[in-house]
């Protein structure tokens, strides 16, 4: 019998998360980072900034961002590491790695891109002394299996960042609720022309598991000192955790 898993508020066989995730992203790929400016009110690049300033990287360092979509948080780990630091740009989408790394090169940012699966990274043990993932770890099959990856490619006293959206401030959960079953739809099919991708992306956050329980599932798989950080009333956590 084939197991399932969520995608969104929906059962479906866990072979075929992958590919509806995919064209989830293949559809919003054109507009993400609009949609994202829009959606948060710019909040987003404070959130990355914030992951930025928290994963305590140094110049000289090497950076793997998994699930690093059009490149935004790469961008900012390429500021911080400089010239004699490396940063590696990943992504299972190939729409949204084309995304992000063209524009990086408009840019004149060059830096590695490669696509790949977060469950099955193509580097070596220990390569990397910070893999960071920014609101990608939600659209994962297993996640309990990405860590443990994560958790592999980096050096002793590495450190992973996570940042997703989480579990909100009850008293403002339903005002959140109607702007993200109402408001937030609507938005995605005028400015991305998809509605649906919209409305999955906000059941993807009530699937996503709470501050608490990440931090038990980073613990779980290795990582140790793990903490979060609970930001804009718990609308997105920022989860750090050290490899020992």
């Amino acid at each position: 019998m084939n197991k399932t898993t969520d995608f969104g508020f929906h059962e479906v066989p866990e072979d075929e998360k992958a590919r509806r995730v995919a064209g989830v992203f293949d559809s919003v790929a054109g507009r993400y980072d609009l949609m994202n400016d829009l959606m948060s009110l710019g909040l987003h690049r404070l959130w990355k900034r914030m992951l930025i300033e928290h994963s305590l990287v140094r110049p000289g360092e090497s950076v793997l961002d998994v699930a690093g979509g059009t490149g935004d948080v790469a961008r900012l780990f390429a500021q911080r590491v400089g010239e004699t630091g490396r940063v590696v740009l990943t992504d299972i989408n190939r729409s949204m790695l084309q995304a992000g790394r063209d524009r990086l090169i408009d840019d004149g940012v060059i830096l590695p891109a490669a696509q790949c699966d977060a469950e099955r990274l193509p580097f070596s043990d220990e390569s990397f002394d910070c893999v960071s993932v920014a609101f990608g770890l939600r659209n994962m099959t297993h996640k309990e299996v990405a860590l443990n990856e994560m958790l592999r490619v980096l050096k002793a006293g590495g450190r992973l960042l996570v940042l997703e959206f989480s579990r909100i401030w009850k008293p403002v959960a339903p005002l959140y609720d109607a702007y993200s079953f109402q408001v937030l739809p609507r938005l995605g099919r005028i400015i991305a022309g998809d509605a649906d991708s919209y409305r999955y992306l906000a059941e993807s956050i009530r699937m996503h598991p709470d501050q608490e329980t990440l931090k038990q599932m980073m613990e779980q798989a290795g990582f140790d000192r793990v903490e979060y950080l609970s930001v804009s009333a718990g609308i997105i956590a920022l989860h750090r955790g050290v490899k020992f």
